[in-house]
């Protein structure tokens, strides 16, 4: 099975379901988002570089970064497009079901370590990661793709300058030679192909700071929330859309996950939302990673039926049954629906 491909120029791609019952994800079918093209990088002449308000500026090879202090982390990440393929009315932007998340082992340095070389201004209050990759975002104006955290979150000791995924150098498509991993945050934040990190007095004002990657119009949030932490979400991976089963019993199983605290229930429907069952929680590669979950079903009846999941976590957030529209189509975590049929 393949990476499902939703735009070939820029090159993004989502995973197909099943393929996320695995705890890790395969690197190659991790799901890809990529804004421009993807930067051709030599390993040999690259250099990171860290300025701005810092005592002491770096310009580092990438053989001093792999220097520093490795940590090795299960991750979740992402994307915060996914499942805006099913917002009504539509929104722009690319058309994500639900396979644009996956987990991986990520290796790397925590950030905090180069930043602590460098020294952290008093003064600065965010850190700005600044990509290779580069292009156009209307006619005549030509950005790089940048982001920033505030400084807390740059200096958590999850938050990794990472070089490798899955115990093998970073690919191409994926960040290839370093990139950052925000884990509990939409991958927007996990900038790749990173080439520059600059500590900011001020907060950012970029395109993808302040324009893009925002919740506006969306009822009950303020307009112009800035994405952050993944919102609770599980998916059905098994059975599979449209899918013909027998009298039973099955299992109905997924992940779920969220960015603001653990999950600690996934409820699973059988009778589109009439009743709801309690599913047995697995364990997670990580505390920063997705939950496997299951049950058994055993059908009543033949005919249509429909599936649905919903997760919730420690801090009391629930997924929930109709969808949170925005424009810009980000964060949508309506309940997951799989229709199969039982002859």
């Amino acid at each position: 099975m393949r990476l499902r491909t939703l735009e070939e120029n820029p090159f993004n791609a989502e995973t197909p379901l099943p393929e996320l019952s695995r705890t890790i994800t395969s690197t190659e079918l991790f799901y890809v988002r990529t804004h421009f093209n993807v930067p051709g990088l030599d390993p040999a002449t690259y250099r990171l570089e860290v300025d701005g308000a810092v005592g002491a500026p770096l310009e580092l090879s990438l053989q001093e970064v792999l220097a520093f202090p490795a940590r090795r982390i299960a991750a979740t990440l992402e994307c915060a497009g996914n499942g805006r393929a099913r917002l009504e009315p539509p929104v722009p932007g690319v058309r994500w079901g639900f396979g644009a998340v996956g987990t991986a082992h990520f290796t790397g340095t925590p950030l905090r370590h180069v930043l602590e070389r460098a020294g952290v201004g008093t003064a600065a209050v965010e850190a700005l990661f600044i990509g290779a990759d580069r292009g156009e975002v209307e006619p005549g104006r030509r950005v790089a793709f940048e982001r920033s955290l505030p400084l807390a979150m740059a200096l958590h000791p999850d938050t990794l300058l990472a070089w490798e995924m899955n115990a093998e150098p970073l690919s191409p498509l994926h960040g290839f030679p370093l990139r950052l991993v925000v884990p509990r945050w939409y991958a927007v934040a996990s900038v790749k192909w990173l080439k520059r990190i600059r500590l900011l007095t001020e907060r950012f004002q970029g395109h993808y700071q302040t324009e893009k990657y925002l919740y506006e119009g969306e009822a009950e949030t303020p307009d112009k929330t800035p994405v952050t932490t993944m919102r609770v979400r599980a998916v059905i991976t098994t059975p599979s859309e449209g899918s013909t089963v027998g009298s039973g019993p099955h299992e109905i199983a997924g992940m779920a996950w969220s960015g603001d605290a653990p999950v600690h229930e996934v409820e699973v429907s059988v009778d589109g939302g009439r009743s709801w069952r309690d599913a047995e929680l697995g364990t997670p590669p990580s505390e920063i990673a997705w939950i496997p979950w299951r049950i058994l079903w055993t059908p009543t009846s033949q005919g249509e039926h429909l599936l649905m999941a919903r997760a919730s976590d420690a801090a009391g957030h629930i997924q929930p049954l109709r969808q949170a529209w925005n424009a810009q189509g980000y964060g949508n975590n309506v309940v997951h629906q799989v229709g199969v049929k039982v002859n």
